[in-house]
């Protein structure tokens, strides 16, 4: 029997970069300023390109020609060397996002625990489809993968704050509650803030921490048993 393979980006998957080809020169200056504080903290200027694509995100929402060409320039690498990273990793967006990016988990787990159902509810809701924003430009819709959450399950992520137990009329509702400009609260991990604001923290700016939501107790239940029992991992071979 012969299997076929299909490689390359998926169906829904934008194979170019579209908008901006380069920067006005206020934005640029300003961009330089925090990109040469982001590259003095590594040993080496290539180690800082994940920081500066998040930096250039946090600019227009996703990555445009010019942020690429900016990261480029100012680590002293390739277009192509860039674009490899930018274009690997699926934090990095390659068309414009909403305020709040919504990320439905529908990954095995949360898929049987009720994922599939609160896409399709959301899709229906917010009358988009996968990986588009809504008409006022608030939310964007999209499929992800695992978020290492599965003790939470079905769980739904926006600007990668984890929002658990959701169910298709808790999700709704909270789309509904982002329209409206609502504050809502993550589950646990950081207060919620916009797309481009994560994306600015992701490039290695620092927000307030002092409500960060701890881990759950569903997280800890295994290492409590394994406490109540007196269990405890053994050492490798030659270790104590």
């Amino acid at each position: 029997m012969t299997v076929f393979l299909r490689l390359g980006p998926g169906p829904d998957e934008p194979t170019h970069l579209s908008g901006r080809a380069s920067y006005p020169p206020e934005v640029r200056a300003r961009l330089e300023v925090d990109a040469k504080e982001i590259i003095e903290r590594y040993p080496q200027p290539r180690s800082a390109l994940i920081p500066l694509l998040h930096l250039v995100q946090a600019e227009d929402s996703y990555l445009t020609p010019a942020g690429l060409e900016f990261c480029a320039e100012q680590l002293g690498l390739t277009g192509a060397e860039v674009a490899g990273v930018a274009t690997f990793y699926s934090m990095f967006r390659r068309r414009p996002t909403g305020d709040y990016h919504v990320g439905v988990c529908t990954n095995t787990l949360c898929a049987i625990m009720g994922g599939d159902a609160i896409f399709a509810a959301l899709a229906e809701h917010l009358d988009i489809g996968n990986d588009e924003t809504t008409s006022d430009g608030k939310i964007t819709l999209q499929h992800v993968e695992c978020n290492a959450a599965c003790d939470f399950a079905p769980v739904v992520m926006v600007n990668w704050e984890f929002f658990d137990n959701q169910t298709p009329h808790s999700a709704c509702a909270l789309a509904d509650k982002l329209r409206a400009g609502e504050q809502v609260a993550p589950t646990r991990g950081a207060p919620l803030c916009t797309f481009r604001e994560t994306a600015r923290i992701l490039a290695g700016y620092t927000q307030d921490h002092s409500d960060v939501r701890t881990v759950g107790a569903p997280t800890l239940a295994g290492l409590r048993i394994s406490h109540d029992k007196g269990m405890a991992a053994h050492g490798l071979e030659g270790e104590d």
